[in-house]
Order: structure tokens, then sequence, then C-alpha cells
């Protein structure tokens, strides 16, 4: 098992049940094929530049323990929920 810390930028301008069901929906793939050590919310920011024509959107982190083989899974969940703006996954030392 491996750390990895990953980071998403949600549409801002979702509901907020909207919101959560996508979280639930990633925390339930990390726990499927992990542990989450942490999971943090940093609520709606101004963007740096326009993604997807929005200029503010909602970050999430999740810290969190998996196989290498789960990640390519994962990064395919975000590509395909529309809710999902960016994300960033990183291996940590």
């Amino acid at each position: 098992m491996n750390n990895y810390e990953t980071v998403m930028i949600l549409n801002a301008e979702i509901s907020e049940q909207t919101r959560k069901d996508v979280i639930a929906k990633i925390a339930n793939y990390i726990s499927e094929n992990g542990k989450i050590i942490e999971e943090k919310g940093f609520g709606v920011r101004t963007l740096a530049y326009e993604i997807k024509k929005h200029q503010k959107g909602y970050f999430y982190l999740f810290d969190f323990e998996a196989t290498a083989s789960s990640i390519p899974e994962l990064e395919r969940i975000y590509r395909i929920t529309d809710e999902i703006l960016k994300f960033i996954v990183i291996k940590k030392n």
C-alpha cells in the first residue's frame, strides 16, 4: 500500500446534496480499495483561471492509502463525473 493525496475541484454551482453524493462516491471507492487517513473540504474558492467556464470551485482533499493498481480507476471515475472540474492524484513518500 502506498500513500496518496488527491485534490478535486467540484463545480461550485451544484447543490450541497449533489456535492455530498459526489464526495461519498469517491470516498466509497477509496475505502473499498484502501484506507482514508484524512479528508478535508476547503469550501468554495475563486479559481486562478477559468476551468470549463467556471470562475469558482469547491475544493476537497483526500489523504489515503491504496494499491497502485486502484489509481487508474479512481482517475477514470474523476474524468466521467461531470461535477468534477479538475483533479490531481499525488503519490507521497
